[in-house]
Order: C-alpha cells, then sequence, then structure tokens
C-alpha cells in the first residue's frame, strides 16, 4: 500500500492556534504502567493498521524498554477513556509527539480540536525551555488528523512516500 508521511512542527508557541474548549474533555498524566497505555493505543491504532493495534505482550515490553522516558496522557471526555496523548523529549529541547488520537468511538463527535490543543498545550510545557514541537501523520491515518493540525496552526516541514510494511 502507498503511504505518504507528513511531518508537522510548531518552532513557537505563539504559532499556536487553540480550538474552542469542549466541556468534559480533559487531559491527565497516565502512569506507564497503567493497562490504559497499551489498552488506548491499540484502539485509536486498530482502524489505521497501526502495529500498535497487533503487539504481543513481549513486543510491548520491548517497547517500552526502547522508550524509557516516554510520558503519556489520558484523554477523556466525561471519565470515559477517549484516547492517549505520548510525548519525548529530544536534544535540543524538542518535543515529539509520538502519539496522539483518540479512539474510535470518539471520532466524529467533535473532540478532535480541543484534544489536540489540550496534547499541544502539555507538549510545548514538557519543559521550560521547548524550541520545537513535532509529529507526524499518514495518510492512512485518519482523514481529519492533518487538517487538524494545520488547523492548530503546525506547519509541514517534510513530507515522504513510499510503501507500507
Amino acid at each position: 500500500m502507498r503511504e505518504i508521511v507528513t511531518y508537522v512542527h510548531m518552532t513557537t508557541r505563539e504559532q499556536f492556534l487553540p480550538a474552542d474548549p469542549v466541556p468534559g474533555l480533559t487531559l491527565t498524566p497516565l502512569d506507564r504502567d497503567s493497562p490504559l497505555v497499551v489498552d488506548v493505543q491499540a484502539r485509536i491504532g486498530a482502524p489505521h493498521g497501526w502495529q500498535s493495534a497487533v503487539r504481543t505482550g513481549d513486543e510491548w515490553a520491548l517497547w517500552f524498554a526502547r522508550h524509557p522516558d516516554r510520558a503519556f496522557w489520558l484523554l477523556a471526555f466525561d471519565g470515559e477513556p477517549a484516547g492517549l496523548l505520548a510525548c519525548d523529549v529530544h536534544p535540543g529541547d524538542e518535543v515529539e509527539i509520538d502519539t496522539f488520537g483518540l479512539v474510535p468511538e470518539f471520532v466524529g463527535r467533535g473532540l478532535g480540536g480541543y484534544a489536540l490543543t489540550l496534547a499541544v498545550r502539555q507538549a510545548w510545557d514538557l519543559t521550560p525551555t521547548v524550541t520545537r514541537v513535532w509529529l507526524h501523520t499518514s495518510s492512512v491515518d485518519h482523514p481529519a488528523a492533518l487538517p487538524n493540525y494545520h488547523r492548530r496552526g503546525f506547519s509541514t516541514f517534510k513530507t515522504e512516500e513510499g510503501e507500507r510494511t
């Protein structure tokens, strides 16, 4: 399957364009040992063919070991798990949003813009000297993902086209 991967970033906090708040939508820290990390990430990725949707327990253990400093947050809507944010801090105080998304039953309910707003605020606040927030998305991800990133102020800095493995 052909896939286009698009990389987007913000290089200043001033580029951020928040969406209107959605009452009941919250973002709270999630311990990396919580079973919700695996469950929610797998549910987000299943419709899009993410590797997280089919990892075995041993593969998850290796994934966690490769990313010992990754931080996680749970998106919840009226107390129900609705999505996940995972971030990595890279050299130069760059923050990569590694995982962001909503589980299928919360997609299409008008939550995505504000969910991303909460995620981007968290990314900029992750360390006091963040210089850049970035992420990548794929043409096989939800079709509203890239437009949502652009509406929040991200700009495209690179695209790659190839075969999805």
